[in-house]
This record gives structure tokens, sequence and C-alpha cells, in this order.
């Protein structure tokens, strides 16, 4: 069983920049690819960005493939989302989920996070 918490959510000018955690419980961590989400009001939730195990290889959706950077620390038990120059369309709930492998898929994801809001003003 694993427990996800995010958190650095908040309301964030165009262009600005906010960093997204995800805390993760229990001693595997490393066990897991994790990967982060987000659904806006009004549409399906999507795929962001992932890593594997050993963060070693990455993975983005091409909507924020150069703005958003994904990284781990295995030692803390923490997955990052980097979001730089952002845009109003990134405005949505943010979750980060494990998976026992690397995917793009969302229903590969066994746990989830509660969500953390992030809101980009025009």
């Amino acid at each position: 069983q694993v427990q996800l918490v995010e958190s650095g959510g908040g309301l964030v000018q165009a262009g600005g920049s906010l960093r997204l955690s995800c805390a993760a419980s229990g001693r595997t961590f490393s066990s897991y690819a994790m990967g982060w989400f987000r659904q806006a009001p009004g549409k399906e939730r999507e795929f962001v960005a992932t890593i594997s195990r050993s963060g070693s290889s990455t993975y983005y959706a091409h909507s924020v493939k150069g703005r958003f950077t994904i990284s781990r620390d295995n030692a803390k038990n923490t997955v990052y989302l980097q979001m730089n120059s952002l845009k109003p369309e990134d405005t949505a709930v943010y979750y980060c989920a494990a998976a026992r492998s690397f995917s793009l898929s969302g229903s590969d994801y066994n746990y989830w996070g509660q969500g953390t809001q992030v809101t980009v003003s025009s």
C-alpha cells in the first residue's frame, strides 16, 4: 500500500513557476514508477509526465515538454514536478500516482494522491 500526498499548488500569473511535490508513505517508493496527471474542469484527466523507478527515464506530454520537469528523490520518498512558463491552459487539479511499471496510461497506476489545485491567471 502506498499513500501519496501532493503539495505546492496555488495561484500564479502566466509565465510564472510552481513546484509540486508528492510525498509517498511506505518503504517501497523506489519500486514504483511515478506519474503526474491533471484534470481541468469539464475535461478528462490527462497524462502530464512520468519517471522511472530509478529516475533515469522520463516522458512528457507534448503540451508540457520543455516547460515541466519531473524528478524524484528516492531517499526522501518524494517526486516533484517543476512547472515553468505556466499558461492559463495549465490550470487544473494535479495528481501524482504510482505504478508498477513505466506507463503513460492512467489505468496502469495503482495509487493516487488527492490532488492539488494549480490556477494560472492571464
